[in-house]
C-alpha cells in the first residue's frame, strides 16, 4: 500500500519554529510530527510514503533518509511548482500512487495528530465497497467548521455543510482519507480543494463513506493547539503505553522525558510536559504544559508553563516563561527575566522582560 502526506507550504502559524525546519519536522512529543504518521502507516503495511510538498524538499528528504532505512519504508517527494490546494497534489503524484495492485491509498494532512486507527479504516473501507472513506471526528462547536452529514448506520456521506447556522450534525473532516485509485480520475492537475470540489461529487454519486475516529484528534498547526494536542497525546499514551511516561516523586500527571535528558534535584515537572533528548533541567525548576526541545538547558529555579522552548535554547535562573511564549532555536533568556507570551525569533538573547505578548525580532 501507498500513502500521500499533504505537507504543503511554509508553516507560518508555527513560526518561529518553522524558521529552522519545515513544519512536519518540528518535534511533537519528542519526535518530528510527520514521523508519528509514517510509523503508524508502516504498521499497517504501507511500503511507500509520498510527501506532497512545495517548500524545501531536499531538507525533508535528507532528514528522513535515516528513518527510511530504520523503518524499511520508501519515502519520496512530489514537488509542486505552484500551490495546488488539497486535491491537485494527488493528480501531480498520480504516477507514484497508481500501481498494478489496484489497492486503495491513504491521504493525510501532515498537521493532524491522533491514534491513527489505520487497520480499522482499511477494514471499514473494504466492507462498504464505495470509492472513498474519510475519517471524521466529533466536535463541540460544529458551527466553526464544515460539517459532514452522514447516515449513522452505514456511514454513507449525504452532504457537506460549511459553518452551519443551524445544527445539522457534529462531525467534521479529520484530514485522513483512504481512496480507491478511481478517485484520481475525478481530479485535474490544477489548484483544487478535495474537501469542497472532489468529495461532494463522490457523495452525490453515493460512493463516499465516513468512519468516526475513535479517541482524540487535534490539528497541531498552531501553538495553542500544539499545547492542547500534547495533553491529548499524553492522555492517550497513559491509556495505551503507560510505561513510556516518566514516574517519580518530582513528576505530576503525564510527562514524557527522553532517556538522555538530565533532571536535577527538587524539580516539579508536569502535568503535560515533553522533555527532549540531551536537555538539562537544573535543580528547583517548575515545568507544566510545555514542550522543551532537544538540547535545551533550563537553569535553577526557572518556571515554565504553557510554552514551547525551541532547540538548544537556554532559560536563565529564576526566569519565568509563560502564556504561550514560543522560543525559536538557540534563544537565550537571561536570569530573572519574565516572558508573558513572547514569540522570539531564532538566535536571540533576551535581556529585558517581555511584559505582554509580542514578537521579538
Amino acid at each position: 500500500m501507498k500513502a500521500l502526506i499533504l505537507v504543503g507550504g511554509f508553516g507560518t502559524r508555527l513560526r518561529p519554529l518553522t524558521l529552522s525546519v519545515p513544519k512536519p519536522l518540528v518535534d511533537f512529543a519528542n519526535k518530528p510530527m510527520i514521523l508519528h504518521q509514517i510509523e503508524a502507516l508502516k504498521e499497517v503495511g504501507v511500503t511507500e510514503v509520498i510527501l506532497a510538498i512545495n517548500y524545501q524538499p531536499e531538507v525533508m528528504l535528507n532528514f528522513l533518509k535515516d528513518f527510511e532505512s530504520k523503518l524499511d519504508i520508501k519515502i519520496t517527494c512530489s514537488q509542486e511548482t505552484e500551490p495546488l490546494g488539497t486535491a491537485g497534489p494527488l493528480a501531480l503524484a498520480r504516477d507514484k500512487l497508481i500501481d498494478s495492485s489496484g489497492e486503495p491509498f491513504f491521504v493525510l494532512n501532515s498537521d493532524v495528530i491522533n491514534e491513527y486507527p489505520f487497520a480499522e479504516l482499511i477494514q471499514f473501507h473494504k466492507a462498504h465497497g464505495g470509492d472513498a472513506t474519510i475519517m471524521v471526528t466529533k466536535v463541540d462547536e460544529p458551527s466553526k467548521y464544515g460539517v459532514v452529514v452522514m447516515e449513522e448506520e452505514t456511514g454513507r456521506v449525504d452532504r457537506f455543510v460549511e459553518k452551519p447556522k443551524i445544527f445539522v450534525g457534529n462531525k467534521i473532516n479529520a484530514g485522513i482519507y483512504l481512496l480507491n485509485p478511481s478517485v484520481l480520475d475525478r481530479i485535474e492537475l490544477k489548484p483544487t480543494s478535495i474537501e469542497k470540489e472532489v468529495f461532494p461529487k463522490i457523495a452525490a454519486d453515493q460512493k463516499l463513506y465516513a468512519m468516526v475516529l475513535p479517541g482524540f484528534w487535534m490539528d497541531i498547526g498552531q501553538p495553542r493547539d500544539y499545547i492542547t494536542g500534547l495533553r491529548l497525546y499524553l492522555d492517550s499514551l497513559r491509556k495505551k503505553s503507560p510505561y513510556k511516561l516518566a514516574a517519580g516523586r518530582h513528576i505530576v500527571g503525564n510527562v514524557l522525558v527522553h532517556e538522555s535528558a538530565v533532571i536535577g534535584e527538587g524539580c516539579l515537572i508536569g502535568p503535560d510536559v515533553a522533555i527532549g533528548p540531551g536537555c538539562i533541567v537544573e535543580s528547583g525548576v517548575r515545568l507544566s504544559r510545555c514542550t522543551v526541545m532537544r538540547g535545551v538547558r533550563i537553569k535553577k529555579h526557572a518556571c515554565i508553563s504553557g510554552s514551547i522552548i525551541g532547540w538548544h535554547s537556554t532559560v536563565g535562573q529564576w526566569a519565568r516563561v509563560e502564556n504561550m511564549t514560543i522560543l525559536g532555536e538557540d534563544v537565550h533568556v537571561c536570569d530573572e527575566i519574565y516572558s508573558n507570551g513572547g514569540v522570539v525569533l531564532p538566535h536571540k538573547e533576551i535581556k529585558s522582560s517581555i511584559l505582554k505578548p509580542e514578537i521579538v525580532m
